[in-house]
């Protein structure tokens, strides 16, 4: 592992770290802020899933985490969202390939041997940061945004007894019914639909939901909301009897001016069940 830079922030620590990853068969890189009490021991963590396009750095520079993480005192770790690099497939849509992982482990080629994102989120990258940082793996909990909404509720979801919590910003809820899902969910995983539904946050709450507390914000305005499918996973909520809050925020859109508006709420949410 390198470290690509290091800055002091709230009175703690924001970092960018690479490394070689095993799963995704490149080089991977994350970001990383630990608070002031990570000097003194292992902190809990909140990871932060990006959406499309995304990198590492753009929940990094522009949600406004850092602040309120510290006032908790929990680290924050922003990955990036697919594999990288010159050899590593991609697509001319900006929904496919490289930015678009996706939070799935592709079986289909071209992208089987890079794209397991599953994989890097759930196993390689907890491992790597409870060995290299003073970060607490009992104490985790995980949000995102839009297609990290999505990677959130469904990790979540698939791995009980993970996270304490779960939250999304503007989650993709219904992917194996929208276009933002179907397309990408066929070229990663194939034909057989039957494979998909272990990431449809919608099917999973309908079948097993999650066993701690759930906060999800979309904006009543976001420009994306008929291909995001919110209505799906509300009904699911609601048919399960989950415990949730399910916020629709009047004139908000997809932007991260949106997800800076209610960070502190998440954040918050979050330190609530990792220091319960």
């Amino acid at each position: 592992m390198q470290t690509v830079s290091e800055n002091a922030c709230f009175g703690g620590t924001q970092g960018v770290y690479s490394h070689k990853s095993t799963a995704c068969s490149c080089d991977m890189t994350f970001g990383l802020f630990l608070p002031e009490e990570a000097k003194d021991g292992p902190v809990p963590v909140l990871w932060y899933l990006s959406g499309l396009t995304c990198t590492h750095e753009n929940a990094m520079t522009k949600a406004g985490a850092q602040a309120w993480a510290a006032d908790h005192g929990i680290a924050l770790v922003f990955p990036d969202t697919s594999p990288r690099g010159d050899g590593v497939a991609d697509h001319e849509d900006y929904d496919l390939g490289q930015g678009a992982g996706f939070y799935v482990n592709a079986t289909q080629e071209p992208w089987a041997p890079y794209f397991r994102m599953w994989d890097y989120i759930a196993d390689e990258l907890p491992a790597l940061l409870t060995e290299n940082f003073a970060i607490d793996g009992n104490r985790q909990a995980i949000t995102g945004h839009s297609m990290g909404g999505h990677g959130a509720l469904t990790l979540a979801m698939n791995l009980p007894g993970r996270f304490r919590s779960v939250s999304a910003f503007s989650p993709i809820c219904n992917p194996t019914g929208a276009d933002w899902g179907r397309k990408q969910l066929a070229a990663y995983l194939g034909d057989d639909e039957a494979l998909w539904e272990r990431h449809d946050a919608s099917i999973m709450m309908r079948k097993s939901g999650f066993d701690g507390p759930v906060l999800i914000d979309t904006g009543s305005s976001d420009q994306f909301i008929d291909l995001l499918r919110p209505e799906t996973l509300a009904d699911a909520i609601a048919t399960r009897h989950q415990p949730a809050t399910f916020r629709l925020q009047p004139g908000y859109d997809h932007s991260y001016f949106f997800v800076s508006s209610f960070i502190e709420d998440h954040v918050t949410f979050h330190a609530q069940a990792l220091w319960a």
